[in-house]
């Protein structure tokens, strides 16, 4: 079968597109054949070598999945050929067939495509554990979303709009603002052009947003802290814009307020039977048409690099997707 493989750490141009051994199912596992495989900008960091999770070489990027189950392992009932499933495999997706565990592919609903059930997993995935169980996310709340034309920032505004919420989006040009109302946001701030606090309190009438979802961190990170209500809950989801922040834990103090990260991955590994309920329920939602996952643009295998590099350049309104 076909395989993108990391064969040393490097850029997306350092990929290597090979002919790999089909592989077989294990106790517990299955083997889907993959249809569309969802790129996420942690793949760019995966390749690279410096992403918390350091797969053994070489290794497949694309961290989640759609496509049919052809067989199954020992142990497997809940599964058999021919059923459509989604999945996420952390990594090691960008390939014809992956062997995984059972317990991590969901059957789809009727009506789900191959193409935008691949890009739930993670983005939605993240989203729905973060505003779900850590931050309890209330109907009325102002949620404020950075990065909020991206994979997960898309995600954010419309799980936060189906919890009820009001949604500032926040991004970095006056067309990307203009793509997350169009998804649902309330309002937006162009912060390459304002200034991120000011604006932040002048749309809550100075008190703040209840919920800062911040997958970008940088420079930005402190001033959404800065303008946080009283009480309110900053939720860390990643760091696209490169740099890790630095938050002043004063800040906490002053504003009474909580700091909680997201790890979905170790989320996943722990808690199996909610990560099939979530993803169970945001693929529902899919095939009703209340969640989008936009899809910016589908590439054929061998042009994962140039996904990848779009992905590195934020370029990306939505998801990307390759097909095997």
């Amino acid at each position: 079968m076909k395989a993108l493989l990391c064969t040393r750490y490097g850029t997306p141009d350092d990929l290597e597109l090979a002919d790999i051994a089909d592989p077989a199912p294990g106790p517990g596992e299955a083997v889907v054949k993959v249809a569309a495989a969802a790129l996420n900008f942690f793949d760019t960091l995966i390749i690279a070598g410096k992403y918390q999770t350091k797969p053994a070489l070489p290794f497949s990027p694309s961290a989640e999945f759609a496509g049919t189950v052809e067989r199954v392992g020992t142990g497997v009932t809940a599964l058999k050929a021919g059923d459509r499933v989604l999945g996420y495999s952390g990594y090691g997706a960008a390939r014809e067939r992956i062997a995984i565990a059972a317990e991590r592919l969901v059957k789809l609903p009727d009506g789900l495509d191959f193409e935008r059930a691949a890009g739930l997993t993670v983005t939605y995935g993240t989203t729905f554990y973060a505003l779900k169980d850590r931050v309890r996310l209330q109907s009325g709340e102002t949620l404020a979303v950075l990065g909020a034309s991206g994979g997960v920032g898309l995600a954010a505004i419309e799980l936060g709009k189906i919890m009820g919420a009001r949604v500032i989006a926040c991004a970095s040009s006056a067309d990307k603002i203009a793509f997350a109302k169009k998804h649902g946001a309330d309002a937006g701030i162009d912060y390459a052009h304002e200034d991120l606090k000011e604006a932040l309190r002048r749309l809550t009438d100075n008190r703040g947003a209840d919920v800062i979802y911040d997958p970008v961190g940088g420079t930005y990170a402190e001033a959404a802290l800065r303008s946080i209500a009283w009480r309110g809950r900053y939720l860390v989801i990643g760091f696209a814009a490169g740099d890790i922040p630095k938050l002043p834990l004063n800040l906490v103090l002053l504003k009474g307020c909580a700091v909680l990260g997201v790890f979905w991955g170790s989320w996943v590994r722990r808690d199996q039977e909610r990560y099939q309920a979530a993803l169970g329920q945001l693929a529902h939602w899919c095939a009703q048409g209340k969640l989008s996952c936009h899809l910016q643009q589908v590439y054929p295998l061998a042009e994962t690099p140039v996904a990848l590099k779009a992905l590195a350049d934020r370029k990306v309104m939505g998801k990307l997707v390759v097909r095997p």
